[in-house]
């Protein structure tokens, strides 16, 4: 909840938190991956157990929008056999307007090519940090839900909603 000056990303650090989304609380379980190609192999394992993503990338660095591309193309190949991944598109640092490098309209117009959402957010001062992570577990749930319902041909299903509340996975 704090924002770090100087961090120094390592190969993934992973955060545990309990939070109440729509009036239901629900444990999320969250991987921060490293962006360096050094870790790619790790990262693989990392997408299997990931429920949702979000890429993220600094609109003041347009080659970490460019990088952007080739994780979705690793989590797309790594979860090949799902069909709709819960994903969203994050352009971070939107507090440096005056560094800005990567345009609002060519996040979204690649977001739009995703079929996925845009949002931009400012870690340093927190803009839309919980609305990404609230709509990123929407997302996951709608898809449980979705899951719950084609396997068992039936509505609502008790057993989705206590899968969310036990465990979500966001990368």
């Amino acid at each position: 909840d704090e924002f770090v000056e100087d961090y120094e990303p390592t190969k993934a650090d992973s955060y545990r938190k309990k939070v109440v989304l729509d009036g239901e609380e629900v444990q999320i379980d969250i991987l921060d991956t490293a962006g360096q190609e050094d870790y790619a192999a790790i990262r693989d394992n990392y997408f299997r157990s990931g429920e949702g993503f979000l890429l993220v990338f600094s609109i003041t660095e347009h080659e970490s929008f460019s990088a952007t591309e080739e994780f979705r193309e690793q989590i797309l190949r790594v979860k090949a056999e799902e069909e709709k991944i819960p994903l969203l598109l994050v352009g971070n640092k939107s507090d440096l307007e005056e560094r800005r490098q990567v345009s609002v309209d060519g996040g979204r117009a690649k977001a739009d090519e995703w079929g996925v959402q845009y949002v931009e957010t400012s870690a340093k001062t927190r803009a839309n940090v919980d609305k990404v992570f609230f709509d990123l577990m929407r997302e996951v749930r709608g898809k449980k839900m979705t899951e719950n319902k084609d396997k068992n041909g039936k509505g609502k299903n008790k057993k989705s909603k206590k899968s969310l509340r036990e465990r979500c996975c966001l990368l």
